[in-house]
């Protein structure tokens, strides 16, 4: 705790354990954080068992200065479901054992974004999200068929538990929901009705992203699944544009949109800003693109035209390989003498059906570009990283990337101020 918080001065010391608050019982984070904003607090603790309270005053809403061991101040809630498309259910063996925990915890999607399925809630859960006001709820939905919910998630609260999406946005809870699509399996006529079903849960339902399945090469074993064929993703962005038109007709916003990789799977390009309306999704790859292409050319916009003498690299997946191309261009083209060269990396450790940047390993990035003139800098986006930035999914860490190929690496985030300004070394 920082001396000067409340907490501190209250006198609360580390190893205290937190009971209540104005008499509510705290269980967890969303306890804490919802009871603690009140002006007056009268706290009950314990201190090696024996119990004690503290009272506090301060400002509505400011921070009371508690840190607890873990995040959420209880174990993470993990997924019961056994989806037919679950990505962890396909990562390789041999990494690190975080990477194979599945999270579905209601309090990860409040915190951090993170999608739940809500079939480990119930019913006093719901009500605890609406009376906490904890909005947005991003909820993974896949099919609103009850029974094709059951089927793909392989579990049989599946489609019981889809009535509290209606239960949240009744109760005043935004929602942002997610159907990842199995090629002949939710897409076509499922995929309507999804959407007419969401579509019908009014001005609470904030978004609707649709994904298409991703697939590595370590499926024995698990359900039959295939990726999407040109026509195919071509008629599931038909589909998600006709509903989505009706609605922005009829409310004035879009609602649901496909991912980006959709429109390169079926070889159209992807749509303007406009397009995406608030860019509620950009962490399932919906808008990313466009965003980046639009930021990109506002800060050039900012820039003089200016020689510069400057070589550096660029690593990213097959997905945004044609874009870092055209923005590296671009680049070029305002900066006479900066050279700017772009590295698709395939993806040999999952396999060459996964094309984004964030699954790449430092060993397909050391061994696809040592040996290589990156220039003064290796560029890759912040995702190749955890969250920590430090390493790689393949526990290879950015130093043992950089010995192996005798280049600084450059972490950028993900957004076109922090790309041109890699790329030149310059402030923009």
């Amino acid at each position: 705790m920082d001396k000067h918080s409340h907490a501190q001065r209250a006198g609360i010391q580390t190893g205290d354990t937190l009971v209540s608050i104005n008499g509510n019982p705290i269980d967890d984070v969303l306890d804490y954080r919802f009871y603690m904003t009140d002006r007056q607090l009268q706290i009950e603790l314990l201190r090696q068992n024996v119990p004690y309270i503290v009272k506090v005053h301060k400002g509505e809403y400011d921070d009371l200065g508690l840190e607890f061991d873990t995040y959420l101040m209880d174990k993470q809630q993990n997924c019961k479901n056994k989806c037919i498309f679950c990505f962890v259910d396909q990562t390789p063996k041999g990494m690190r054992e975080s990477l194979y925990f599945k999270d579905d915890d209601a309090r990860l999607s409040f915190l951090f974004g993170n999608y739940i399925t809500l079939t480990n809630l119930e019913d006093r859960d719901i009500q605890r999200i609406i009376r906490m006001r904890i909005s947005p709820i991003n909820i993974s939905v896949h099919t609103t068929n009850p029974q094709l919910r059951v089927e793909m998630m392989k579990n049989p609260r599946a489609a019981s538990s889809l009535r509290y999406i209606q239960m949240l946005t009744e109760g005043g809870i935004k929602v942002n929901t997610q159907l990842v699509l199995c090629p002949g399996i939710n897409d076509g006529e499922e995929l309507s009705r999804s959407l007419r079903d969401l579509g019908a849960l009014g001005e609470n339902l904030q978004s609707i992203a649709c994904v298409p399945v991703g697939l590595t090469d370590y499926r024995e074993g698990l359900y039959p699944l295939r990726t999407y064929t040109a026509p195919e993703a071509a008629a599931v962005i038909d589909t998600i544009d006709a509903f989505a038109d009706e609605v922005q007709k009829e409310r004035g916003v879009r609602v649901a949109y496909p991912s980006d990789e959709f429109f390169l799977l079926a070889g159209r390009p992807i749509p303007p800003v406009e397009y995406y309306g608030e860019f509620d999704q950009l962490d399932n790859g919906v808008g990313l693109m466009a965003q980046l292409e639009q930021e990109f050319t506002s800060a050039c916009s900012l820039c003089d035209p200016c020689p510069l003498t400057r070589k550096v690299s660029i690593a990213t997946g097959v997905l945004a390989y044609p874009l870092l191309c055209k923005l590296a261009g671009k680049a070029q083209e305002l900066f006479p003498g900066l050279t700017v060269e772009v590295h698709r990396i395939v993806n040999d450790y999952f396999g060459h059906n996964i094309t984004v940047a964030g699954l790449i390993t430092g060993t397909d990035l050391m061994a696809q570009l040592k040996g290589k003139d990156l220039g003064e800098a290796l560029l890759i986006p912040n995702v190749m990283l955890r969250h920590e930035q430090d390493m790689f999914l393949d526990d290879v860490t950015l130093e043992e990337a950089q010995a192996a190929l005798g280049t600084p690496i450059q972490v950028v985030e993900n957004d076109g101020f922090s790309v041109l300004s890699a790329m030149t070394g310059q402030e923009i």
